[in-house]
């Protein structure tokens, strides 16, 4: 019944290390210096920019990348050091997608062939040598609520990123933006609650509007 009760540290003031850890500082080449804490504390954006700035490393480079894909799905704006349970639904729900687009790199990575071996083998050869992505049913639930409108389009190309894997999605969702653009529709209804719950209609988008019963259709009709 009570919410959650944080306390500050008097030590370390939130900052989560000791003084003589927050002190240790890495410079870049272009000049900036942030320590552990400093990057913690940072948007993700901002670490994106920060790794950004070591070329040479492989571990600056490798933490860009899986960073970048929580800016793909439009959680730049999130702290690197941000409590898990300040998170709206929709942003946990982009949080363990991204956890999943994360992990296909990696698989893809070791079985990596030299050019020249590649080039004997064929294509044939190598599409069997490739690392077989094993296809997943992904079930959201209103993905897009509290969205931008720009956010929402970024959530649409992870979307179909997932399913040129071949991935299946399943969004339930009464955004326009997102009916618009699925590949099949399912309308349930009339009515809520009680009164609804019956197919009204199912099809492409385009037939969904043309069904005269279907609530969504009519709104659709005026986008599509």
């Amino acid at each position: 019944f009570l919410s959650d009760i944080f306390i500050r540290c008097a030590v370390c003031h939130g900052r989560r290390f000791r003084e003589h850890v927050a002190a240790v500082k890495v410079t870049s080449p272009a000049g900036r210096a942030m320590s552990v804490a400093d990057l913690l504390e940072a948007t993700v954006e901002d670490a994106v920019k920060f790794l950004g700035e070591f070329p040479d490393s492989k571990q600056a480079r490798r933490a860009e990348e899986k960073l970048a894909l929580l800016d793909e799905v439009g959680l730049g704006y999130l702290r690197l050091g941000q409590a898990i349970n300040t998170l709206s639904g929709g942003e946990s729900q982009r949080l363990k997608l991204v956890s999943h687009l994360a992990t296909a790199p990696a698989a893809a990575a070791k079985t990596r062939v030299p050019s020249k071996i590649a080039a004997r083998l064929g294509t044939a050869a190598m599409e069997k040598l490739a690392p077989a992505v094993k296809p997943t049913l992904f079930l959201f639930d209103e993905p897009t609520t509290g969205l931008h409108f720009e956010d929402v389009r970024i959530l649409l190309a992870v979307f179909q990123r997932l399913v040129t894997q071949g991935h299946t999605v399943v969004v339930i969702e009464h955004n326009l933006e997102v009916l618009k653009c699925v590949d099949w529709l399912v309308d349930l209804g009339p009515e809520a609650g009680d009164e609804g719950g019956h197919l009204v209609a199912a099809g492409t988008p385009r037939h969904v509007a043309d069904v005269e019963e279907s609530r969504t259709g009519q709104f659709l009709r005026e986008v599509l």
